[in-house]
């Protein structure tokens, strides 16, 4: 008996929100590396937990949501 069980539209869209996620950190990671901002390392941490959160949407939305 599988914990959740999503449709493939939902799976898509947890897969969609992930690497939208991905793409948001990468823009934090490079606007981290600029000298004129601050808080650069605020940055760095933002963008890591971003990481984490999509890597885990998208390990739910292959797994139980029929994605890939």
């Amino acid at each position: 008996m599988p914990l959740a069980d999503f449709s493939p539209h939902t799976g898509n869209r947890l897969a969609e929100i992930g690497f939208l996620l991905m793409a948001l950190a990468g823009l934090w990671l490079a606007a981290a590396e600029l000298p004129v901002l601050r808080f650069a390392s605020a940055r760095r941490f933002i963008a890591g937990l971003a990481l984490a959160a999509a890597g885990v949407l998208l390990i739910v939305a292959v797994h139980w949501g029929h994605f890939g």
